[in-house]
C-alpha cells in the first residue's frame, strides 16, 4: 500500500484538521461539516496527480489548444453516513464521477469494547476496470474498510483503489495493509497513535458522523 500521510507537508489541510479536532468549533456542524469537505477537495486535487491523463484539443473563442485531461473512469464510495461530506469534497472536483453508497457500522454485541461490522445497504455501479474512491473520515481499526471493501468485491475488480480518510490511527492503517491490493493509495491527512480501550482515535476528533449530522440513538 502507498501512503499519503498529508500532513507531513505544511498547507492550509492543517488548519482545517485543527478546527475539526477543536471542541468549541465542533459545536457548529455546518462548519463541521464543510471542513471535511474541504479536506475530501484538497485530497482530491493530490490524488488526481496520479491518475491517467490523455491529450484533447479544446476550442477556445480564439483559438484551439490542446490539454491534458484525465480518463479514469471513477467511482467515488461514501461509507455511511459519517463519509458524506467526505464524499462531497471529493466529488466537486471529480464532478463526472460514478457514485456508491454503503452503510456500515459497529454492532456492540457484547460489550461497548466488542463489536462486528455490519452492512446493510450497498448501491453501487460496475467496479469492474474502475478506480474505485472509498471516502470514509475516520479510519479506527480498519474494520470498517475491510467489510467495505469485501462488500464491493461482487460489483467487479476495479484496477485502482484508493482511500480517503481524515483522521487514521497507526494501528488501523497498518491493519489496512493486508487487506487491499498492494497498489492501493491511502490519501489521509493525519495519522493519531493510540487507540482507546473503545477503539477511538486518541486524540481523534470524537464522532464524525454525530458532529456531522447530530447524535443517534
Amino acid at each position: 500500500m502507498v501512503i499519503h500521510n498529508l500532513e507531513l507537508n505544511q498547507s492550509v489541510l492543517g488548519q482545517f484538521v485543527a478546527e475539526l479536532r477543536d471542541v468549541d468549533i465542533q459545536k457548529d456542524r455546518m462548519r463541521f461539516r464543510r471542513n471535511i469537505e474541504r479536506i475530501g477537495e484538497i485530497t482530491a486535487y493530490e490524488l488526481s496527480k496520479t491518475l491517467a491523463y490523455k491529450t484533447k484539443a479544446i476550442q477556445t473563442p480564439l483559438g484551439a489548444k490542446e490539454m491534458q485531461v484525465p480518463v479514469n473512469d471513477l467511482v467515488i464510495c461514501a461509507i455511511l453516513r459519517a463519509g458524506l461530506p467526505l464524499h462531497q469534497g471529493v466529488l466537486n472536483y471529480f464532478d463526472t464521477a460514478e457514485n456508491a453508497f454503503i452503510s456500515a457500522y459497529r454492532n456492540h454485541t457484547i460489550s461497548e469494547k466488542e463489536f462486528e461490522i455490519v452492512v446493510k445497504y450497498l448501491a453501487s455501479p460496475s467496479l469492474q476496470n474502475k478506480t474505485l474512491i472509498l471516502a470514509d473520515p475516520m479510519l479506527a481499526t480498519g474494520n470498517t474498510l475491510e467489510s467495505t471493501y469485501h462488500a464491493m468485491k461482487k460489483h467487479g475488480a476495479p484496477t485502482q483503489i484508493h482511500i480517503v480518510s481524515v483522521i487514521g490511527s497507526e494501528k488501523g492503517v497498518e491493519y489496512i495493509k493486508d487487506v487491499f491490493p498492494e497498489n492501493t493509495h491511502l490519501w489521509i491527512a493525519a495519522i493519531d497513535k493510540e487507540l482507546n480501550d473503545k477503539s477511538y482515535i486518541v486524540p481523534g476528533l470524537g464522532d464524525a458522523g454525530d458532529l456531522s449530522f447530530g447524535i443517534k440513538l
